[in-house]
């Protein structure tokens, strides 16, 4: 494949230096010859300020064209300092990978870079991927390494306040309001906020909760992390190398407050956010948020940043035998230990990651645990199967070069791996799974065989990761019933339509949680819902609805996901709040707009 002449890394070096070379010329004859037909480019605000892919070469020649001029990208070199130009195989073909750095007119981006030999043209090697990826504002540095804060101001002057009294000050907003104010404070709210403090953007967490890390503390006695600790990094902090593979809970809730003190996050706990209302002259919110006193603080800030999760309300399913039911009844949120229904019996309706764990939790208590399915559920074991996903953080590369490779993926990719992953996780789990149809369990593999991460990014569940409940189902131990052989629910439990009755003391509805549309139709009205749209899953752009990025309402943002998703792109959504307030971006996203309107500076 290769001349005895060429490496890897100079046919890297060759295709960067001609494609610098082609954005430079006005016509588009050389750049035509660097890209394969069936070709990918994803852009993250390098070029375009958006987060979007673009696929097809006449697509990626006219957009590539249509931005240029403004960003003015150059200086492509592979990055020495990241790992270095290798084969790869990546959605079932084997390329050249090689991790890049450039600049444009108002920042420094890094990329990734895939290579295939066209047989068609004597094998020369053309583009099937391209990554551009905004790391940096030029002027807007984050505040690390060689550029971190000088704390002369309060360590030599002994009259003065000190450290503390500048952070305890800080942290009560007495005298002003936020710039930024995040709503929410799990590993979304706390990402966000650490790089917008990195940028010097003044920002505030709310969170409901009584205490920093309650989000899991309060969670389901047994819980844990259901991926690897080397996935699951925050920004800045990584989880020291003695932690477990699975990280408990509660240990996870006690580093969130480890880490809002070390990063110097300004977090408010027991504190209600309200709602609010934009004011468009003013260009910015009216908020209310409601402290655990009972007083209320009205704060103006010019953005505020939804980190409520996926989805934020509680699914109650409406079945109006439920009120007929004569025990308690609890949403999976509301359940903590299984403990107290020792010897009861229980209906565990849902059969998610929620509903397995707490049926598992409910049965090693001693309860009675009837497990009900509604519809069919993606199971697979937690190793290897579920890992397989991952497997490019156990390979070697560094956390930064992995999160890098990660989102460089396109979505036609992405699914076209997760469908061989999947096929691999079904091989690997056959016994389980054939076990489990013969108990009359209902088993599904994601729309077209997509796997349990395109079920998690399309609709924010509908899978299990097997910690051991499939095995108790298999074995008998805990019991399966299919929520369409319930004729309704009566004071002693489910009857059903053969006319038994599967006797039960408490009902936990697994059933989910609502879109967060739902949430931001209470919290901000119709109309700002209307304006925004849907939340979560893929639009035209092959990219997630109003995640991470701008939205149509100014002002208004998302983030949400796993703690993976969160480090990753929480960078990104910094870097578009910060060049909102240096006037360097529109607050309102639309594709349509002209790339002048993005402002010549940038």
């Amino acid at each position: 494949m290769l001349a005895r002449t060429e490496t890897i890394a100079s046919i890297a070096d060759h295709w960067l230096a001609q494609f610098e070379r082609a954005l430079a010329e006005p016509d588009d004859i050389l750049l035509k010859t660097l890209f394969r037909p069936d070709s990918h480019w994803r852009d993250v605000l390098a070029l375009t300020w958006h987060i979007r892919t673009v696929t097809g070469l006449d697509a990626i020649l006219r957009e590539l064209k249509a931005h240029v001029g403004r960003a003015n990208p150059r200086g492509f070199r592979a990055a020495p300092d990241r790992t270095a130009p290798h084969y790869v195989t990546r959605a079932g073909t084997k390329a050249i990978e090689a991790i890049f750095g450039f600049e444009t007119t108002g920042g420094r981006g890094s990329g990734v870079l895939r290579l295939t030999p066209d047989a068609d043209n004597g094998n020369t090697f053309k583009a099937w991927t391209l990554l551009t990826a905004l790391d940096e504002l030029k002027g807007f540095e984050e505040q690390a390494g060689r550029s971190r804060p000088n704390s002369k101001s309060y360590a030599r002057d002994f009259r003065g306040p000190n450290w503390l009294d500048v952070r305890r000050a800080d942290a009560r907003y007495d005298d002003r309001d936020p710039v930024v104010l995040v709503v929410g404070g799990g590993q979304a709210g706390l990402s966000i906020a650490a790089r917008l403090t990195q940028l010097q953007v003044d920002t505030l967490i709310v969170d409901r909760e009584q205490r920093i890390g309650d989000n899991w503390r309060n969670r389901y006695h047994a819980l844990t992390l259901h991926n690897q600790v080397q996935v699951n990094h925050l920004p800045y902090m990584p989880f020291p190398p003695n932690w477990p593979t699975y990280i408990p809970k509660d240990k996870l809730a006690g580093w969130f407050e480890a880490y809002v003190e070390s990063m110097e996050l300004n977090y408010w706990t027991a504190t209600q956010f309200e709602g609010g209302a934009y004011d468009e002259r003013e260009e910015r919110w009216s908020v209310v948020l409601r402290r655990a006193d009972g007083t209320k603080r009205e704060m103006h800030p010019r953005h505020v940043v939804m980190a409520t999760g996926v989805s934020g309300i509680a699914n109650l399913p409406d079945v109006p035998s439920l009120r007929n039911f004569g025990g308690k009844i609890l949403h999976s949120s509301q359940y903590d230990d299984g403990e107290a229904w020792k010897g009861k019996n229980v209906l565990v309706i849902g059969t998610g990651n929620s509903g397995h764990d707490i049926a598992q939790d409910l049965y090693s208590s001693g309860a009675k645990v009837t497990l009900v399915q509604r519809s069919p559920t993606l199971v697979v074991n937690i190793e290897p199967s579920a890992q397989l996903a991952y497997a490019l953080y156990d390979e070697g590369p560094p956390l930064e070069d992995c999160d890098l490779i990660t989102t460089s993926i396109p979505l036609a990719l992405a699914r076209k791996s997760h469908i061989h992953l999947t096929d691999q996780a079904k091989a690997l789990d056959k016994e389980l799974l054939d076990g489990l149809e013969r108990r009359g369990f209902k088993l599904d593999f994601g729309e077209d065989g997509t796997g349990w991460q395109f079920k998690y990014l399309t609709r924010g569940g509908g899978y299990y990761f097997n910690v051991g409940c499939s095995d108790l189902i298999v074995e008998g131990k805990i019991g399966l019933a299919q929520f369409s052989d319930i004729a309704g629910f009566v004071a002693e439990g489910a009857r059903m339509r053969t006319g038994d009755t599967i006797a039960a003391d408490l009902i936990v509805l697994a059933t989910g949680y609502k879109g967060q549309e739902h949430l931001v139709r209470k919290l901000f009205g119709e109309p700002v819902a209307a304006r925004v749209g849907p939340i979560w899953g893929f639009g035209e752009e092959q990219e997630l609805r109003n995640m991470f990025t701008r939205t149509a309402q100014p002002g208004l943002w998302f983030i949400a996901g796993s703690l993976a998703q969160c480090r990753i792109y929480s960078k990104y959504l910094g870097l578009q709040i910060k060049a909102c307030e240096a006037s360097l971006l529109p607050r309102v996203s639309t594709l349509a707009e002209i790339p002048e309107a993005v402002g010549d500076s940038y």
